[in-house]
């Protein structure tokens, strides 16, 4: 639709608000703060810096597809500690905005690159190894992400994803709901169709208060974080 395209181009965008709906309006109420959309976090010039940073190293993985058990189906990733000047002053943006300042940030950043055929299943990250806060900078596609209570699926939310915007999750939304990006033929955000692209996503992490006995390792991803 025009308004879906206006999304991707950068045009005009509705208010944070207008892009969370969720199964009851306290639910969204309550859970608003910690799942949060931030529209145009970059510019088109920033995505295309990311871009030309991440796809050499991206390209030379195959999509996995045949890992039905994993939480990710139709993906490819990799990790990244060292930036080049303007892409690194986007993932301080990132950190500035989503984490409070001198919280233990996890070093390397997490990329992954899902297929257009590719969706992220119903999980919950390592809650040993990964602190309250994810956030992550949207490329190529817009999508929607959906947040389901663990032991009480009818309370839920779905957050549009514009092309080129940060969604930050924190706390009860991190610890509680399991979240997912929608395969092509789900991808629907209050009854308008979300066309999927391929979608690479930049996560950035914090560490939890107590990492192994207390000793914190920045530089380590868990793998099933």
């Amino acid at each position: 639709s025009a308004g879906l395209r206006r999304f991707a181009s950068g045009g005009p965008l509705p208010a944070s608000e207008a892009l969370i709906v969720g199964s009851s309006r306290e639910l969204v109420q309550k859970l608003g703060p910690q799942a949060q959309v931030r529209t145009a976090f970059i510019t088109e010039e920033e995505e295309q810096a990311l871009l030309r940073e991440l796809d050499p190293g991206l390209k030379k993985k195959r999509y996995e597809f045949d890992h039905w058990d994993d939480a990710i189906h139709g993906f490819r990733e990799t990790e990244r500690v060292s930036w080049g000047e303007a892409c690194e002053g986007i993932i301080q943006r990132v950190r500035a905005t989503a984490f409070a300042e001198g919280s233990p940030l996890l070093g390397p950043v997490h990329i992954l690159d899902l297929d257009k055929n590719g969706f992220i299943k119903p999980h919950i990250d390592s809650v040993k190894f990964c602190g309250s806060t994810i956030a992550g900078i949207n490329l190529l596609s817009d999508s929607v992400m959906r947040l389901v209570k663990e032991n009480d699926t009818s309370q839920w939310l779905d957050l549009l994803l514009p092309r080129r915007s940060l969604y930050i999750l924190r706390d009860q939304a991190r610890y509680h709901f399991t979240h997912e990006i929608l395969k092509e033929e789900q991808s629907v955000f209050k009854g308008r169709k979300v066309p999927r692209l391929r979608r690479i996503s930049v996560i950035c992490r914090n560490l939890p208060d107590e990492v192994f006995g207390g000793h914190r390792f920045p530089d380590q991803i868990p793998p099933d974080c």
